[in-house]
């Protein structure tokens, strides 16, 4: 059997090609990005014709995948944390729809917010849903989940989460691969009315979604990927979910652990392996890269006397993500921390690239905002967020993907007058669009500046779903053609520039300006393909 060495996103989108999967649907967000792109790269996903396609936003990815689940194919759908919120609607009722094909829910979560707004735990999505959680401790066993989740799903007739965080989804491990499953043919639903989701069927539907739940814990408890470790040493028993178990053993290299272990990676938990722990344990310490779900739910299921620990009585900080260091702490191991960094190495803040069309932008806009004073430009989620720092210190808000428009609605409306909003071209369609209808249909006196650089460049360079249609999304919505204009964000037309937006700023309406410059990484990317193909020909 083949052997390769993946990133924990890879590990799953090999599975998910071996396991006969038809079709995989995301919009892109660290750390999740790579399982798209590499099912986009592979030979065997191309041979196989899977369909691979960035969706406009997480909620038409989740859609899109039901959608295949429908037919009766095995669907993928991924994204980041912050995505499932994005997503929560079609997520949450695809529970009571259930699957026909297989579907599994990738949810990639970044605590300690290496490069997110905020630490949310999509296990909490899950659980509210009554949706079975697989959540990997390594590459190998994230392979593994993927194909047996898509078993599971269409087992139980119902969508499944794979949970990970950023450290397993940026991790290399080895991975051995399996025997690659035919493609399902398409089948419809036998109840035709699965799907319609009328309350008087969403009712009967929900109801059967209760009655599996007793079979999702058989199941939790058989797969092998929930375990209990028996040891010597009762005083303290440890329940480790996902990766954390990883940060524990690391710090029993060389010697065995003396502690009774529950090893957590499916969901719901088996109640009666929590009861084995809990009875024979005189405490317990939950380790959990995320946020206290099982350590609640111990507290509620069983608060019996014992001491139970972990995030919420402080042996382990309330935020951030594990380390190994930490677990020793909790355990009460002397740990050995390095020298510390020296005073002369100082921290490079982020920082929009050279040659950002970005950065020229914010200069026009930041001169002609000197008039009206600071604090009215609102902004959102993408590279140009990074023009709240120094030394541009541009913009004012990034809350949600699509929100500086709508804010500058609101604000508008508090009288703050005129405010600016400012959105990437990729987070215009992924949720933009429905703000600047609000605003074209309350005659807002906003302007809004959709800065396209023909990409989705924060995570990569992927293709935007507004590529080429800016102009036309905003003229079907109802902005005035006189108020929807373009510019060249260069120095050389800074002037230029300028006057244009002081223009638009006096405007007592809806107006837009594009700034508009290829993203000059997706450039540089491409002229370096040029000059090899070149050299390749001659």
């Amino acid at each position: 059997m083949q052997q390769l060495l993946l990133l924990g996103d890879e590990a799953i989108a090999q599975g998910a090609i071996d396991a006969g999967l038809s079709g995989v649907y995301g919009y892109p967000g660290t750390p999740s990005t790579e399982i798209m792109e590499y099912i986009q790269a592979s030979n065997d996903a191309k041979s196989m014709k899977i369909r691979s396609l960035w969706s406009a936003n997480e909620k038409t990815a989740m859609e899109s995948a039901l959608g295949m689940s429908y037919a009766g194919k095995r669907a993928l759908v991924s994204m980041k944390h912050v995505g499932l919120n994005v997503a929560a609607d079609a997520f949450i009722n695809s529970a009571i729809t259930g699957a026909n094909g297989g579907l599994i829910v990738v949810a990639a979560d970044d605590p300690s917010m290496h490069s997110s707004q905020n630490e949310q735990d999509s296990r909490f999505y899950a659980k509210f849903a009554f949706i079975p959680i697989l959540e990997p401790t390594n590459q190998q066993e994230a392979y593994d989940m993927t194909r047996y989740g898509f078993d599971l799903s269409e087992k139980m007739r119902i969508p499944v989460m794979l949970r990970i965080t950023t450290r397993l989804a940026h991790s290399r491990s080895g991975v051995t691969r399996r025997e690659i499953k035919p493609q399902n043919e398409i089948c419809l639903p036998s109840n035709l009315r699965q799907f319609v989701l009328l309350p008087a069927i969403a009712r009967v539907q929900y109801r059967e979604l209760l009655a599996k739940q007793n079979d999702l814990e058989t199941a939790a408890k058989e797969s092998g990927f929930n375990a209990f470790i028996p040891a010597t040493d009762n005083k303290l028993g440890i329940i480790s979910c996902g990766l954390a178990f990883n940060y524990l053993m690391e710090n029993f290299s060389e010697s065995p652990l003396p502690y009774p272990l529950l090893k957590i990676g499916q969901y719901p938990i088996p109640i009666d392996m929590v009861k084995e722990i809990y009875e024979a344990c005189d405490s317990i310490l939950v380790l959990e890269d995320g946020y206290p779900i099982i350590e609640e739910l111990l507290k509620g299921m069983l608060n019996n006397g014992k001491t139970i620990h972990g995030r919420l009585d402080g042996t382990i900080p309330r935020d951030g993500e594990l380390t190994p260091n930490i677990v020793a702490q909790a355990l009460g191991i002397e740990i050995h921390v390095g020298q510390p960094v020296p005073a002369i190495l100082k921290n490079r803040p982020p920082r929009l690239c050279d040659g950002c069309s970005h950065n020229d932008a914010f200069l026009a806009l930041n001169e002609v905002m000197l008039t009206y004073g600071k604090g009215r430009v609102f902004s959102d989620i993408g590279c140009y967020t990074l023009s709240a720092l120094e030394p541009l210190e541009s913009i004012n808000s990034c809350v949600d993907m699509g929100a500086s428009i709508t804010m500058a609605i609101g604000a508008a409306d508090a009288g703050l007058v005129p405010a600016v909003a400012a959105i990437g071209d990729s987070t215009f369609t992924h949720s933009g669009m429905t703000g600047l209808l609000d605003a074209v249909n309350n005659n807002s006196p906003i302007t809004i500046l959709i800065l396209d650089n023909s990409t989705t460049g924060m995570t990569g360079g992927q293709t935007s779903s507004a590529h080429g249609k800016v102009e036309d999304i905003c003229r079907g919505i109802g902005v005035p053609e006189e108020h929807l204009r373009v510019i060249n964000p260069l120095r050389k037309y800074h002037n230029e520039n300028i006057r244009i937006i002081q223009e638009e700023l006096a405007y007592k309406g809806v107006s837009v300006i594009i700034p508009r410059r290829e993203c000059i990484q997706t450039l540089n990317r491409k002229m370096r393909q040029k000059v090899d193909i070149k050299g390749l020909k001659s």
